[in-house]
């Protein structure tokens, strides 16, 4: 497949995840807290899903990795808020299964092994560890989103989310760098910012609260 099909999907699926955090940070803004609008599941979803297939034709066992693990939890905060029970069944169906349906085929097929993720020529034993904790500090921000929404029953972006984000960002930048993958980079550092501006905004909402 062409480089350029490969980077077009990867960058359709960062200014997706630009998009649900502008959307987020604009209603926090306006309201002076934090927000956790269904649109922000809606396109994490959609950008995950793309992501994944990105990660998947570069071979990209980080990415596919961080990808595989925050999809679900996606699905769940629209199951939250109601929104998820409003899409056609079929469409449900297909979205559960198909970063299963996509490794079982690929392995099947040829197309990589499990030891060809792990020993990619392009990405050295120390950086692909890298990518890998750093994907992990990232995907584990979601963990900690789904626990406390689990306990509250409502779907919430709690200001540890924002902090674990920073440093997940952080150290994907720095992969990126050493990576020299553009996708990576421009989507998270335009990440960062808003980031650091809802630690900002709680900071606000909490002062004003007391």
């Amino acid at each position: 497949m062409s480089n350029w099909i490969v980077y077009g999907i990867g960058f359709l699926a960062q200014i997706l995840f630009s998009g649900r955090l502008i959307v987020q940070w604009i209603l926090s803004e306006k309201s002076k807290r934090i927000i956790t609008p269904s649109a922000f599941w809606k396109l994490s979803l959609l950008a995950s899903f793309l992501l994944f297939v990105y990660g998947h034709l570069r071979d990209d066992f980080a990415i596919m990795l961080g990808q595989a693990l925050t999809y679900y939890i996606y699905i769940r905060n629209l199951q939250l808020q109601g929104e998820w029970q409003k899409s056609p069944k079929w469409l449900q169906i297909f979205l559960y299964i198909f970063p299963i349906l996509v490794v079982v085929y690929a392995y099947n097929n040829g197309e990589y092994d499990i030891e060809k993720l792990f020993k990619n020529d392009a990405i050295p034993l120390w950086l692909l560890l890298l990518g890998i904790i750093s994907q992990l500090i990232f995907t584990l921000r979601f963990v900690y989103q789904w626990m406390v929404s689990e306990k509250t029953k409502t779907s919430q972006l709690p200001v540890g989310f924002w902090r674990m984000s920073v440093l997940g960002a952080s150290l994907i930048l720095t992969y990126a760098i050493f990576r020299k993958d553009p996708v990576l980079f421009v989507g998270h550092i335009a990440g960062l910012i808003i980031y650091v501006r809802n630690i900002f905004i709680w900071k606000k909402q909490v002062s004003h609260e007391d």
